[in-house]
C-alpha cells in the first residue's frame, strides 16, 4: 500500500485542529464561550498557539508554537531570531531572553517596568521599552504577544485585571514609539502561570513579570509555505 506523505502545511493544520479539539472537548477545562469564539474566529497561528500555551503553562511560548513554519523557511526565520535575541540580550540589561522554536521570549521582571501594584510605566524604566521598539523597527516582519503576570497576593480577579492593564500599558508605549498597533497583541494571565512559589517574597518577585513573545508575522509565514 502506498502511503502519501502529508505536506508540512497539511500536517500543521491537522495538528492544530487536533490540539484545539482536545482543548475544547476536555471537560476538565473551564473555557468560556468568549475565549472559544476568539480562537475559532481567528486565522493567526499565534492565537491558536496561545490556547495551546494555556494548556502547557505558558501563553507566550504557546504563541510561538502556533506560529511555527518549519522546514527550510523555519530555519531562515530562526536564524533571524538568533540575531535579534543576541542583540536584545546585549541591549536590555536585567531582561531574560530565551530562544523558543522560531521565536524569542523576552521576560521583564515587573520591577524593570512598573512600581508595585501599578500599571504605569516607570520613567526610569521606559528605556527598556524604547530599546525593544528600536529592535522591532529593525525586524519589521514580526509580531508580538505581550503577556502580563502577577504574584498570588490579592484576588484572582484583581490580579488578572492588573496583569492585563500592564500588558496594555506596554503595548501602548511601544505604539507610541512608532510600532504599528497591528503588530501588538496583549494578554493578562494574572497568577495563573506562576513560575515559582507564591509562598515566599523571592518567588513572588519571579512571578511578577511581563513576557513578550516575538514571532514571524502572518505574511512572512504564508510567504514561506
Amino acid at each position: 500500500m502506498k502511503i502519501e506523505k502529508a505536506s508540512p502545511r497539511t500536517t500543521r493544520a491537522a495538528r492544530t485542529a487536533l490540539l484545539l479539539g482536545l482543548v475544547f472537548a476536555s471537560g476538565s477545562c473551564a473555557w468560556s464561550n468568549k475565549a472559544k469564539g476568539t480562537v475559532i474566529g481567528t486565522t493567526t497561528g499565534a492565537a491558536a498557539g496561545a490556547v495551546v500555551g494555556n494548556q502547557t503553562g505558558s501563553t507566550a511560548r504557546g504563541a510561538i508554537i502556533g506560529a511555527v513554519v518549519g522546514g527550510v523557511a523555519g530555519a531562515v526565520i530562526g536564524s533571524r531570531m538568533d540575531r535579534q535575541a543576541r542583540e536584545l540580550e546585549e541591549a536590555i540589561p536585567g531582561a531574560e531572553v530565551d530562544r523558543v522554536g522560531e521565536g524569542v521570549v523576552l521576560t521583564f521582571a515587573s520591577g524593570l517596568l512598573y512600581d508595585f501594584d501599578s500599571d504605569a510605566i516607570r520613567s526610569d524604566a521606559a528605556a527598556n521599552l524604547r530599546t525593544l521598539a528600536s529592535s522591532l523597527k529593525d525586524y519589521p516582519d514580526t509580531e508580538l504577544l505581550i503577556v502580563g503576570h502577577t504574584d498570588g497576593l490579592g484576588s484572582t480577579v484583581y490580579n488578572e485585571a492588573l496583569s492585563t492593564r500592564r500588558a496594555v500599558a506596554a503595548s501602548r508605549y511601544l505604539a507610541g514609539e512608532g510600532i504599528a498597533q497591528s503588530r501588538l497583541h496583549t494578554s493578562g494571565r494574572g497568577e495563573s502561570e506562576a513560575v515559582a512559589t507564591n509562598g515566599t517574597e523571592a518567588g513572588r518577585q519571579l512571578n511578577r513579570r511581563i513576557e513578550v513573545a516575538i514571532y514571524a508575522n502572518a505574511a512572512t509565514r504564508m510567504g514561506s509555505r
